[in-house]
């Protein structure tokens, strides 16, 4: 941790170097989470400088399935230290972790977010990509970022970004956090963006949200 921490003091950060990390909880393993929290957040406060978006997603107010994070890293094996060494982890509560390189396409910290409409609900949402369809991606960038940062959408966005593979150099998804009216408007999102109406996304999970970190 220490030689991670003095790494990020010491490098211009390179937007690539980003990652989305989000591990879904096993069926069950809610009061082991609930355990772990303070050791949870303990683990997290090193990382506050280099964080873009985390939170927990939920079934209901009282029930996680998973915890997601945006984050700055110097390389793979510190993001895969991020995820691994993770108490919630290593005492099992997480059933599978989803592991992406990061670029930012709308929205900053999710903590520069200052919209907030009663009634709204926030959401997760991860587009996973169709196999063979990056190059038709490629052409759709800027589209990509007038849709999400435009068309009534952008002041409802809080974060979004591409999804790529390790090393950066393939398209894996898009994922979004934003706050929306409800679930059937989060399900749309991505299948009615330009990438939806391309054929890009092989399947679309939408999963409700909430900030995370201390209290």
């Amino acid at each position: 941790m220490l030689s991670i921490l003095r790494h990020r003091l010491t490098r211009s950060y390179d937007p690539l170097v980003e990652y989305f990390i989000y591990c879904r909880d096993r069926t069950g393993s809610m009061p082991r989470r609930m355990e772990l929290v303070e050791a949870h957040w303990s683990f997290m406060d090193p990382y506050g400088d280099a964080m873009i978006a985390r939170g927990p997603t939920l079934l209901d107010e009282e029930t996680a399935t998973g915890s997601m994070h945006v984050v700055d890293l110097p390389d793979p094996a510190a993001a895969r230290a991020f995820a691994f060494d993770e108490p919630n982890y290593r005492a099992g509560v997480y059933g599978d972790v989803l592991m992406r390189r990061w670029r930012t396409i709308a929205g900053g910290r999710m903590w520069d977010y200052t919209g907030g409409v009663d009634g709204y609900e926030r959401f997760l949402v991860i587009g996973h990509a169709r196999l063979g369809r990056a190059a038709v991606r490629e052409g759709l960038d800027d589209d990509y970022r007038r849709y999400l940062t435009g068309s009534g959408l952008g002041d409802r966005v809080i974060v979004a970004g591409t999804l790529l593979s390790e090393d950066g150099a393939e398209w894996m998804g898009t994922a979004l956090m934003a706050e929306l009216p409800d679930r059937e408007a989060a399900e749309a999102v991505l299948p009615q963006g330009p990438g939806g109406r391309a054929g890009l996304y092989e399947s679309v999970e939408v999963h409700s949200w909430e900030f995370g970190g201390r209290r």
